[in-house]
């Protein structure tokens, strides 16, 4: 037995195939270390050795293969592409700096010639006037502002009524010139009183102008002068129905009630507007007479008088 010997079982040698011959097999006589292949007994004889059946391993795997939070090489742009978006960025900052000078320089020549730059904020829903008696109005002059405010409001709910009473009297006597009428004196009468007299008064108590309040007393009377003539409603110089007085209210009453109880709705609005419309220009003059600012106008009066004289 000197030609045989124990083999390491960890050693990695050439596994043999116990299925390449359906005869049994005997041991292994020899090995490959001596000089040779192995080589096989069986009951018919030696076996030639069998080749290596085992396949060759994958290759390995990345270490970030499985990995989902690995960095992704993207290409990025070429340092020129980077230079000239650098540039273009200056060039924006540049632009906007510029702009920005422009218009501080435009707001500080309004502040020194003493124009008010007036940002629109009412109503907060859809801005359409500049409104702000709070920060702009003296304190002593603030309630006065804001009834007088309650005064545009008021005949713009006036106004607005009236074309609805002027529909239903409309429906019912099919005069369509009534229901025009109403509709022109709400399209002019909202933006004239604000305009007009409403305006001159907040931009008079806001700077202490003599002129602005002429025009406020001047277009206030015609205001409180529209009122009244609304509330009464004659069959004069507008047509008697077109507006919701008490005298086209009574001549409706017997006829429609709805129509009539619309018209004496109207009725008591227009006489609302009236008397509070009376009580601010009272007000008004009082504050200007006590200001000295009445003998203001009538000096700058005097003097466009001369000026246009000469």
């Amino acid at each position: 037995m000197a030609g045989r010997y124990d083999r390491n079982p960890f050693d990695e040698e050439d596994e043999v195939n116990p299925f390449a011959d359906g005869g049994g097999r005997g041991k292994a006589s020899g090995q490959s270390k001596f000089g040779g292949g192995p080589f096989y007994t069986t009951a018919t004889g030696s076996v030639p050795p069998v080749t290596n059946s085992r396949l060759s391993p994958l290759p390995p795997e990345p270490a970030d293969f499985y990995n989902p939070t690995a960095p992704v090489d993207i290409p990025l742009d070429s340092a020129a592409d980077l230079k000239q978006k650098e540039r273009e960025l200056q060039a924006k900052e540049a632009e906007l700096k510029r702009r920005e000078q422009d218009v501080r320089r435009k707001e500080e020549a309004a502040a020194r010639a003493g124009i008010v730059l007036e940002e629109k904020n009412w109503p907060p829903f859809f801005p359409i006037i500049h409104h702000d008696i709070a920060n702009e109005i003296p304190i002593h002059l603030q309630k006065l502002q804001y009834v007088a405010f309650t005064t545009l409001l008021g005949l713009v709910i006036a106004l607005l009524w009236n074309v609805i009473a002027v529909t239903t009297a409309w429906i019912k006597h099919g005069d369509a010139k009534i229901w025009f009428l109403a509709i022109i004196y709400f399209i002019s009468g909202v933006p004239g009183a604000y305009v007009l007299w409403y305006r001159p008064l907040y931009r008079a108590f806001r700077n202490e102008s003599a002129l602005k309040f002429g025009w406020f007393f001047l277009f206030y009377l015609l205001h409180i002068g529209f009122c009244i003539f609304a509330a009464v409603a004659p069959p004069v110089v507008f047509r008697g129905k077109s507006l919701t007085g008490i005298l086209p209210a009574v001549d409706l009453i017997g006829d429609h009630v709805l129509v009539g109880v619309f018209y004496f709705i109207g009725f008591g609005l227009f006489c609302l507007e009236s008397v509070l419309s009376i009580w601010v220009i009272q007000q008004v003059y009082m504050y200007f007479r006590g200001t000295g600012k009445a003998a203001e106008m009538k000096r700058e009066a005097a003097r466009g008088a001369l000026r246009a004289a000469f």
